[in-house]
């Protein structure tokens, strides 16, 4: 690693963490003339044509890679991808930006501990940051009736969608082209969306161009641009500083639904999202390694 490099890739990464915190703002603002599925098969078509200059760009001098194992990763990751997506925009409608940031986030603490599954080895960090995390997922999430709102819900069960999808691109992105993997399966999460959309939702004209505004944000900011932050940003940064940046992500979603749609959170709220936060980043700091025993 370059450490003359390091304080711009974490400046790239910080800039991606930015992107898609306030993201979740555009998705619920898209969501007031489009249906869910709708809006998500028109901005990931966006993301993956706004990938497709830099896939001309360093097929210069690599070459086009069209094989059958970046068609089954594409697939493979853009199926996955949808049903995170879609779990995501559809809860949007049930809760708050901050609860979707922060409830998302919780995918770092799922993608080790589903790593031990495939014999990855994890930290006590990863167990210590698990249980603040669920604490303050209970502060922020649970009603005093020990039950769980819709939204919250979907977010949850999403987070381990986006987990799983992480540990697939981890496994594709090492056999293909990742710019080229990452195109494929937005295209491949588009098509899936349009397909549902068109059968559950009823797009108009006038819908696509009363949300113009929050399809280019999620669509070539929060798709396009902070992918490609992310993909240099996480070749110089050490890998530990980048997940502490990323997570960072959950942050700027609060202040985005604090800042434009007047959110508001009480201390309960709070609490939960300072233990959550406080988890993710204890998650990612080094400790001893624990494996898996094998059986």
């Amino acid at each position: 690693m370059d450490k003359h490099h390091t304080p711009l890739a974490n400046g790239l990464l910080l800039g991606a963490a930015i992107i898609w915190g306030f993201g979740f703002v555009a998705q619920r603002l898209g969501m007031e003339h489009l249906g869910p599925y709708t809006f998500n098969g028109l901005r990931f078509i966006l993301g993956a044509l706004s990938l497709l200059p830099l896939i001309w760009w360093f097929s210069r001098k690599s070459g086009l890679e069209l094989s059958l194992p970046l068609l089954i990763g594409g697939i493979a990751t853009g199926s996955l991808l949808f049903i995170a997506a879609s779990l995501q925009q559809v809860g949007l409608q049930y809760t708050t930006v901050a609860n979707a940031g922060f409830i998302t986030g919780f995918y770092l603490i799922l993608v080790p501990i589903l790593g031990l599954i495939i014999k990855h080895k994890t930290g006590l960090n990863t167990w210590i940051g698990a249980i603040l995390t669920l604490v303050g997922l209970y502060f922020l999430s649970i009603k005093a009736n020990f039950s769980i709102g819709y939204g919250d819900l979907l977010q949850l069960i999403g987070a381990l969608f986006w987990a799983i999808h992480l540990l697939t691109i981890d496994h594709y992105s090492h056999r293909v082209n990742p710019i080229q993997l990452a195109s494929l399966q937005f295209f491949v999460c588009s098509l899936l969306s349009f397909t549902v959309a068109f059968a559950t939702e009823q797009p108009t004209l006038a819908g696509i161009q009363a949300s113009w505004a929050a399809l280019l944000y999620s669509g070539l900011m929060s798709v396009g641009l902070a992918y490609t932050l992310q993909v240099v940003g996480q070749r110089y940064a050490h890998p530990s500083h980048a997940a502490i940046i990323l997570s960072l992500e959950a942050v700027f979603a609060a202040l985005g639904g604090v800042l434009f749609l007047n959110e508001y959170l009480d201390q309960r709220a709070l609490l939960g999202c300072g233990l959550m936060l406080t988890g993710m980043l204890i998650s990612q700091l080094p400790m001893p390694k624990l494996k898996r025993a094998d059986v």
